[in-house]
């Protein structure tokens, strides 16, 4: 089989008949890469002040909203149709509260020839969807918003 590119390189996913295909990066270096991604949970006041205090219902939710998100990068290529599996060196998840926000960070680091954006992405979303999980019980208000790659790094 010969490899093609597509007909259509903005679109890598397509192959020259315009249909979905895999990247082949088998040709491609392993290099270091690194993607940082950041989702945002918007809530009450009140709900911020019970994450704080670990005072809600489900218990400590920040530590299994982190673990969901390092589980989440972690199986990203099950999630998303043509991804490729990476074998990650590395998957951090951190929160910063603010007086209406749980700001969530996903860092996510291996040696590939891919990135690792959709990794970090998929750890940063699910961290902010177990969050909001655990905390609808007290607030019916809450959004996740601003979901976005801040950082990317390939040396």
């Amino acid at each position: 089989m010969s490899k093609k590119k597509s007909s259509n390189p903005r679109f890598s996913h397509l192959d020259p008949q315009g249909k979905a295909r895999m990247v082949d990066v088998t040709g491609k270096p392993d290099q270091y890469r690194k993607a940082v991604a950041t989702a945002r949970l918007s809530c009450q006041p009140g709900t911020l002040r019970a994450l704080r205090r670990q005072a809600l219902p489900k218990g400590d939710v920040l530590t299994v909203a982190q673990i969901a998100g390092i589980q989440a990068a972690k199986r990203t290529a099950e999630l998303i149709p043509l991804c490729h599996s990476l074998c990650l060196s590395h998957v951090a998840i951190q929160f910063q509260l603010t007086s209406r926000t749980v700001e969530v960070h996903c860092t996510a680091e291996t040696r590939a020839g891919t990135g690792v954006e959709m990794e970090a992405l998929t750890g940063a979303t699910l961290a902010a969807l177990a969050l909001y999980d655990m905390c609808k019980a007290i607030d019916r208000t809450m959004t996740i918003e601003g979901v976005r790659v801040v950082e990317k790094i390939k040396k």
